[in-house]
Protein backbone atom coordinates (compact mmCIF):
# COMPACT_ATOMS: atom_id res chain seq x y z
CA UNK A 1 0.00 0.00 0.00
CA UNK A 2 0.93 3.40 -0.84
CA UNK A 3 0.56 7.05 -0.13
CA UNK A 4 1.55 9.88 -2.61
CA UNK A 5 1.92 13.28 -1.39
CA UNK A 6 2.02 15.67 -4.79
CA UNK A 7 3.61 18.72 -4.85
CA UNK A 8 0.59 21.44 -5.32
CA UNK A 9 0.61 23.17 -8.63
CA UNK A 10 -1.37 26.28 -8.23
CA UNK A 11 0.63 29.47 -7.08
CA UNK A 12 -1.55 30.44 -4.62
CA UNK A 13 -1.52 27.43 -2.40
CA UNK A 14 1.32 27.14 -0.33
CA UNK A 15 0.17 24.16 1.96
CA UNK A 16 1.16 20.25 1.65
CA UNK A 17 -1.31 17.33 2.60
CA UNK A 18 0.94 15.68 4.49
CA UNK A 19 3.39 16.83 6.46
CA UNK A 20 6.87 14.89 8.25
CA UNK A 21 5.17 14.36 11.53
CA UNK A 22 2.46 12.14 9.66
CA UNK A 23 4.55 9.89 7.62
CA UNK A 24 5.71 7.59 10.44
CA UNK A 25 2.29 7.41 11.71
CA UNK A 26 1.08 5.98 8.60
CA UNK A 27 4.52 3.79 7.70
CA UNK A 28 3.05 2.18 11.15
CA UNK A 29 -0.12 1.50 9.62
CA UNK A 30 1.52 -0.54 6.98
CA UNK A 31 2.12 2.12 4.39
CA UNK A 32 4.87 3.13 2.22
CA UNK A 33 4.79 6.87 1.72
CA UNK A 34 6.29 8.60 -1.20
CA UNK A 35 6.60 12.39 -1.43
CA UNK A 36 7.59 14.62 -4.63
CA UNK A 37 10.53 17.12 -4.33
CA UNK A 38 9.73 19.91 -2.99
CA UNK A 39 6.22 18.85 -2.24
CA UNK A 40 6.62 20.64 1.82
CA UNK A 41 8.85 23.57 0.38
CA UNK A 42 6.40 26.23 0.40
CA UNK A 43 4.79 25.26 3.61
CA UNK A 44 8.52 24.94 5.39
CA UNK A 45 9.25 21.14 5.33
CA UNK A 46 12.22 20.21 3.77
CA UNK A 47 12.98 17.17 1.55
CA UNK A 48 15.30 15.80 4.18
CA UNK A 49 12.92 15.98 7.23
CA UNK A 50 10.47 13.57 4.97
CA UNK A 51 13.06 11.84 4.29
CA UNK A 52 13.98 11.61 8.26
CA UNK A 53 10.30 10.49 8.71
CA UNK A 54 10.83 7.46 6.51
CA UNK A 55 9.02 8.62 3.28
CA UNK A 56 10.73 8.16 -0.10
CA UNK A 57 11.50 11.77 -2.18
CA UNK A 58 11.31 10.96 -5.61
CA UNK A 59 9.43 12.21 -8.70
CA UNK A 60 6.47 10.07 -10.05
CA UNK A 61 5.16 9.49 -6.56
CA UNK A 62 2.10 8.73 -7.45
CA UNK A 63 2.61 5.87 -9.70
CA UNK A 64 0.55 3.09 -8.36
CA UNK A 65 -0.23 4.69 -5.70
CA UNK A 66 -3.00 3.51 -3.59
CA UNK A 67 -4.13 6.56 -2.23
CA UNK A 68 -3.09 10.27 -4.06
CA UNK A 69 -3.24 12.80 -1.44
CA UNK A 70 -3.33 17.09 -2.09
CA UNK A 71 -5.22 19.99 -0.85
CA UNK A 72 -6.11 21.48 -4.12
CA UNK A 73 -7.62 18.68 -6.70
CA UNK A 74 -5.24 16.89 -9.10
CA UNK A 75 -5.00 18.42 -12.95
CA UNK A 76 -7.22 16.34 -15.13
CA UNK A 77 -4.07 15.22 -17.22
CA UNK A 78 -2.33 13.49 -14.21
CA UNK A 79 -5.87 12.31 -13.12
CA UNK A 80 -5.98 10.63 -16.79
CA UNK A 81 -2.42 9.05 -16.05
CA UNK A 82 -3.61 6.96 -12.68
CA UNK A 83 -4.42 3.54 -12.27
CA UNK A 84 -8.36 2.63 -11.94
CA UNK A 85 -8.98 2.23 -8.36
CA UNK A 86 -6.54 5.01 -7.18
CA UNK A 87 -8.45 7.23 -4.28
CA UNK A 88 -8.09 10.57 -4.32
CA UNK A 89 -8.28 12.73 -1.15
CA UNK A 90 -8.43 16.69 -1.49
CA UNK A 91 -10.99 19.40 -1.40
CA UNK A 92 -13.03 18.83 -4.52
CA UNK A 93 -15.03 21.81 -6.00
CA UNK A 94 -17.71 20.15 -8.10
CA UNK A 95 -18.35 23.38 -9.65
CA UNK A 96 -16.99 23.32 -12.29
CA UNK A 97 -17.57 19.67 -12.67
CA UNK A 98 -14.39 18.96 -14.99
CA UNK A 99 -12.18 17.20 -12.72
CA UNK A 100 -15.34 14.74 -11.06
CA UNK A 101 -16.07 13.64 -14.50
CA UNK A 102 -12.59 13.03 -15.16
CA UNK A 103 -12.20 11.00 -11.85
CA UNK A 104 -15.50 9.35 -12.73
CA UNK A 105 -14.23 8.16 -16.23
CA UNK A 106 -10.73 7.12 -14.86
CA UNK A 107 -12.88 5.09 -12.24
CA UNK A 108 -11.08 6.53 -9.87
CA UNK A 109 -12.79 6.52 -6.28
CA UNK A 110 -12.54 10.53 -4.62
CA UNK A 111 -13.68 11.75 -1.53
CA UNK A 112 -13.49 15.58 -1.16
CA UNK A 113 -12.65 16.60 2.35
CA UNK A 114 -15.33 19.37 2.48
CA UNK A 115 -18.02 16.92 2.73
CA UNK A 116 -16.83 15.02 5.54
CA UNK A 117 -20.03 15.04 7.60
CA UNK A 118 -20.16 17.43 10.61
CA UNK A 119 -20.98 15.05 13.46
CA UNK A 120 -18.80 13.85 16.35
CA UNK A 121 -17.12 11.30 15.28
CA UNK A 122 -15.72 12.49 11.90
CA UNK A 123 -14.36 15.93 14.25
CA UNK A 124 -10.85 14.79 13.94
CA UNK A 125 -11.18 14.53 10.27
CA UNK A 126 -13.23 17.77 9.81
CA UNK A 127 -10.80 19.72 7.26
CA UNK A 128 -12.99 22.54 6.89
CA UNK A 129 -13.45 23.16 10.69
CA UNK A 130 -9.52 22.63 10.76
CA UNK A 131 -8.79 25.27 8.11
CA UNK A 132 -11.18 27.54 8.82
CA UNK A 133 -9.54 27.91 12.60
CA UNK A 134 -6.90 28.73 10.74
CA UNK A 135 -8.80 31.40 8.81
CA UNK A 136 -10.40 33.09 12.05
CA UNK A 137 -6.60 33.96 13.34
CA UNK A 138 -5.10 34.99 10.18
CA UNK A 139 -8.24 37.31 9.72
CA UNK A 140 -7.31 38.96 13.08
CA UNK A 141 -3.81 39.71 12.56
CA UNK A 142 -4.66 41.06 9.00
CA UNK A 143 -6.99 43.61 10.86
CA UNK A 144 -3.91 43.98 13.64
CA UNK A 145 -1.57 45.10 11.48
CA UNK A 146 -4.03 47.40 8.76
CA UNK A 147 -5.48 49.01 11.55
CA UNK A 148 -3.69 52.53 12.14
CA UNK A 149 -4.28 52.35 15.64
CA UNK A 150 -3.88 50.45 19.26
CA UNK A 151 -5.74 46.95 19.99
CA UNK A 152 -5.39 47.51 23.76
CA UNK A 153 -5.92 49.69 26.36
CA UNK A 154 -2.80 51.46 27.19
CA UNK A 155 -2.60 53.94 30.00
CA UNK A 156 0.35 55.75 30.14
CA UNK A 157 1.45 59.12 31.98
CA UNK A 158 0.55 61.04 28.83
CA UNK A 159 -2.83 59.88 28.63
CA UNK A 160 -4.97 56.97 28.10
CA UNK A 161 -5.77 55.14 24.74
CA UNK A 162 -9.07 52.99 24.35
CA UNK A 163 -9.23 49.83 23.18
CA UNK A 164 -10.38 49.16 19.24
CA UNK A 165 -13.64 47.89 19.11
CA UNK A 166 -14.05 45.25 17.02
CA UNK A 167 -17.22 43.64 15.61
CA UNK A 168 -17.11 39.79 14.19
CA UNK A 169 -19.80 38.44 12.40
CA UNK A 170 -20.60 35.44 12.08
CA UNK A 171 -19.66 33.08 15.37
CA UNK A 172 -18.51 29.60 13.49
CA UNK A 173 -15.12 27.99 13.73
CA UNK A 174 -13.56 31.33 12.08
CA UNK A 175 -15.40 33.88 13.93
CA UNK A 176 -15.26 32.33 17.00
CA UNK A 177 -11.27 32.09 16.44
CA UNK A 178 -11.38 35.77 15.26
CA UNK A 179 -12.84 37.04 18.72
CA UNK A 180 -10.65 35.06 20.53
CA UNK A 181 -7.36 36.42 18.95
CA UNK A 182 -8.97 39.92 19.05
CA UNK A 183 -9.73 39.19 22.46
CA UNK A 184 -6.01 38.43 23.37
CA UNK A 185 -4.88 40.87 21.67
CA UNK A 186 -6.63 43.66 24.43
CA UNK A 187 -9.21 44.63 21.70
CA UNK A 188 -13.22 45.25 22.88
CA UNK A 189 -15.23 42.32 20.62
CA UNK A 190 -18.85 42.09 20.19
CA UNK A 191 -20.39 39.24 17.57
CA UNK A 192 -23.51 38.54 15.83
CA UNK A 193 -24.44 34.82 14.31
CA UNK A 194 -28.21 34.24 13.31
CA UNK A 195 -27.80 30.22 15.06
CA UNK A 196 -29.23 29.33 18.37
CA UNK A 197 -26.31 28.29 20.14
CA UNK A 198 -24.12 31.06 19.26
CA UNK A 199 -25.17 33.75 21.94
CA UNK A 200 -23.51 31.08 24.45
CA UNK A 201 -20.36 30.34 22.64
CA UNK A 202 -19.89 34.34 21.94
CA UNK A 203 -19.90 35.34 25.42
CA UNK A 204 -17.83 32.14 26.17
CA UNK A 205 -14.88 33.71 24.08
CA UNK A 206 -15.51 36.75 26.21
CA UNK A 207 -17.18 38.82 23.66
CA UNK A 208 -19.94 40.74 23.89
CA UNK A 209 -23.34 39.19 21.87
CA UNK A 210 -25.20 41.61 19.51
CA UNK A 211 -28.98 41.04 20.49
CA UNK A 212 -31.27 42.11 17.52
CA UNK A 213 -34.21 40.63 18.68
CA UNK A 214 -34.76 38.62 15.36
CA UNK A 215 -35.33 35.05 15.45
CA UNK A 216 -32.32 32.01 15.13
CA UNK A 217 -31.83 30.12 11.97
CA UNK A 218 -30.55 26.77 12.44
CA UNK A 219 -29.63 24.84 9.29
CA UNK A 220 -28.51 21.41 8.85
CA UNK A 221 -25.16 20.62 9.73
CA UNK A 222 -24.22 23.48 12.18
CA UNK A 223 -24.34 26.04 9.55
CA UNK A 224 -26.89 28.43 9.55
CA UNK A 225 -30.49 28.70 7.16
CA UNK A 226 -30.67 30.91 4.57
CA UNK A 227 -32.47 34.43 5.13
CA UNK A 228 -35.47 35.60 3.36
CA UNK A 229 -34.59 38.94 1.37
CA UNK A 230 -37.10 40.92 4.02
CA UNK A 231 -35.12 39.34 7.18
CA UNK A 232 -31.30 39.85 5.50
CA UNK A 233 -32.88 43.29 5.12
CA UNK A 234 -33.92 44.12 8.41
CA UNK A 235 -30.82 42.45 9.75
CA UNK A 236 -28.43 44.51 7.83
CA UNK A 237 -30.60 47.60 9.46
CA UNK A 238 -30.15 46.67 12.83
CA UNK A 239 -26.08 46.09 12.29
CA UNK A 240 -26.02 48.93 10.51
CA UNK A 241 -24.95 51.32 14.03
CA UNK A 242 -22.79 48.52 15.66
CA UNK A 243 -20.81 48.27 12.00
CA UNK A 244 -20.59 52.29 12.06
CA UNK A 245 -19.10 52.35 15.73
CA UNK A 246 -15.99 49.68 14.83
CA UNK A 247 -12.67 50.37 14.56
CA UNK A 248 -12.44 46.71 12.34
CA UNK A 249 -15.21 44.16 10.96
CA UNK A 250 -14.46 40.59 10.19
CA UNK A 251 -17.04 38.89 8.70
CA UNK A 252 -16.67 34.99 8.33
CA UNK A 253 -20.51 33.41 7.37
CA UNK A 254 -20.38 30.88 5.04
CA UNK A 255 -21.79 27.42 3.83
CA UNK A 256 -19.94 25.44 1.56
CA UNK A 257 -21.18 25.20 -2.04
CA UNK A 258 -23.44 28.16 -1.68
CA UNK A 259 -23.03 31.85 -2.43
CA UNK A 260 -22.35 34.09 0.80
CA UNK A 261 -24.84 35.89 2.30
CA UNK A 262 -24.53 39.90 1.77
CA UNK A 263 -24.20 40.82 5.29
CA UNK A 264 -22.61 44.35 5.06
CA UNK A 265 -23.70 46.92 2.50
CA UNK A 266 -21.60 49.64 0.53
CA UNK A 267 -23.77 52.28 2.55
CA UNK A 268 -22.81 50.77 5.71
CA UNK A 269 -18.99 50.38 5.52
CA UNK A 270 -19.04 54.18 4.30
CA UNK A 271 -20.62 55.17 7.53
CA UNK A 272 -17.36 53.16 9.10
CA UNK A 273 -14.82 56.06 10.90
CA UNK A 274 -11.20 56.84 8.87
CA UNK A 275 -8.71 54.36 8.76
CA UNK A 276 -11.13 51.59 9.99
CA UNK A 277 -10.70 48.00 8.51
CA UNK A 278 -12.79 45.30 7.53
CA UNK A 279 -11.78 42.01 7.21
CA UNK A 280 -14.38 39.45 4.47
CA UNK A 281 -13.35 35.90 4.92
CA UNK A 282 -15.87 34.70 2.83
CA UNK A 283 -14.94 36.88 -0.04
CA UNK A 284 -14.12 33.80 -2.88
CA UNK A 285 -17.94 32.50 -2.18
CA UNK A 286 -19.49 36.37 -3.16
CA UNK A 287 -18.46 37.80 -0.03
CA UNK A 288 -20.44 39.26 3.05
CA UNK A 289 -19.54 42.92 2.47
CA UNK A 290 -20.83 44.17 -0.59
CA UNK A 291 -17.73 45.47 -2.99
CA UNK A 292 -15.22 43.07 -1.29
CA UNK A 293 -12.84 41.28 -4.11
CA UNK A 294 -11.20 38.44 -3.21
CA UNK A 295 -7.79 38.97 -3.24
CA UNK A 296 -7.34 42.58 -2.90
CA UNK A 297 -7.25 45.62 -0.88
CA UNK A 298 -9.63 48.41 -1.65
CA UNK A 299 -11.02 50.91 -0.23
CA UNK A 300 -14.80 51.92 0.61
CA UNK A 301 -15.32 55.30 1.81
CA UNK A 302 -12.50 56.07 4.21
CA UNK A 303 -12.24 52.27 5.52
CA UNK A 304 -9.83 49.39 4.06
CA UNK A 305 -11.49 46.99 3.09
CA UNK A 306 -9.40 42.99 2.44
CA UNK A 307 -11.23 40.16 0.56
CA UNK A 308 -9.46 36.90 1.87
CA UNK A 309 -8.16 34.50 -0.84
CA UNK A 310 -7.63 31.31 0.04
CA UNK A 311 -6.38 32.55 3.85
CA UNK A 312 -5.46 29.29 5.28
CA UNK A 313 -2.47 29.00 3.18
CA UNK A 314 -1.06 32.25 4.07
CA UNK A 315 -0.15 30.33 7.23
CA UNK A 316 0.57 27.26 5.47
CA UNK A 317 2.70 25.27 7.72
CA UNK A 318 0.01 25.19 10.93
CA UNK A 319 -2.77 25.03 8.37
CA UNK A 320 -0.45 21.76 6.44
CA UNK A 321 -0.32 20.33 10.18
CA UNK A 322 -3.90 20.45 11.05
CA UNK A 323 -5.06 19.60 6.95
CA UNK A 324 -2.30 16.68 7.29
CA UNK A 325 -4.05 14.92 10.18
CA UNK A 326 -7.65 15.06 9.18
CA UNK A 327 -6.03 12.91 6.49
CA UNK A 328 -3.89 10.58 8.41
CA UNK A 329 -7.75 9.79 10.50
CA UNK A 330 -9.74 10.02 7.57
CA UNK A 331 -6.60 7.28 6.10
CA UNK A 332 -6.99 4.84 9.23
CA UNK A 333 -10.55 5.23 9.49
CA UNK A 334 -10.40 3.41 6.17
CA UNK A 335 -7.72 0.92 7.04
CA UNK A 336 -9.28 -2.44 7.98
CA UNK A 337 -7.42 -5.79 8.53
CA UNK A 338 -4.13 -3.75 7.47
CA UNK A 339 -5.50 -3.02 4.10
CA UNK A 340 -6.69 0.14 2.08
CA UNK A 341 -10.56 -0.91 2.37
CA UNK A 342 -13.20 1.37 2.92
CA UNK A 343 -16.41 0.62 4.12
CA UNK A 344 -18.79 2.42 2.43
CA UNK A 345 -21.75 1.64 4.48
CA UNK A 346 -20.08 4.22 7.10
CA UNK A 347 -21.54 7.23 7.13
CA UNK A 348 -18.13 9.03 7.01
CA UNK A 349 -16.70 7.17 4.17
CA UNK A 350 -20.55 7.70 2.10
CA UNK A 351 -20.59 11.54 3.01
CA UNK A 352 -17.52 12.18 1.77
CA UNK A 353 -17.06 9.93 -1.43
CA UNK A 354 -17.89 11.45 -4.83
CA UNK A 355 -16.89 8.98 -6.80
CA UNK A 356 -16.35 5.37 -6.97
CA UNK A 357 -15.83 2.82 -9.48
CA UNK A 358 -17.13 5.05 -12.29
CA UNK A 359 -20.12 6.42 -11.05
CA UNK A 360 -20.85 9.89 -9.24
CA UNK A 361 -22.10 8.08 -5.68
CA UNK A 362 -22.48 12.32 -4.31
CA UNK A 363 -26.50 13.26 -5.29
CA UNK A 364 -25.82 16.74 -5.42
CA UNK A 365 -22.64 16.31 -7.76
CA UNK A 366 -24.21 13.74 -9.68
CA UNK A 367 -27.18 16.39 -10.25
CA UNK A 368 -25.00 18.69 -11.36
CA UNK A 369 -23.61 16.39 -13.78
CA UNK A 370 -26.42 14.62 -15.08
CA UNK A 371 -29.75 17.23 -14.48
CA UNK A 372 -31.91 17.26 -11.73
CA UNK A 373 -34.21 14.13 -13.45
CA UNK A 374 -31.05 11.98 -12.13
Amino acid sequence: MKIAVVRETRPAERRVALVPEHVAKLIELGYEVAVEPAAGERALFSDDQYRAAGAEVAWGADHAATIVASVQPLERERLQRLHAGTALMSFLPTNPPDVVRTATRAKLTAFAMELIPRISRAQSMDALSSQALVAGYRAAIVAAERLPRFFPLNMTAAGTVPPAQVVVLGAGVAGLQAIATCKRLGAVVKAYDVRTAAAEEIASMGAVPIELELGTLDGPGGYAREMTPERAQLQRDLLTPYVAAADVLITTAAVPGRTAPMLVTRSMVEQMKPGSVVVDLASEQGGNVEGSVAGTELTIGDALVWGGANVPSQMAGPASRLYGQNIANLIRLMTRNAAFDPDFEDEIVRGCCVTHDGSVLHEPTRALLEGPQA
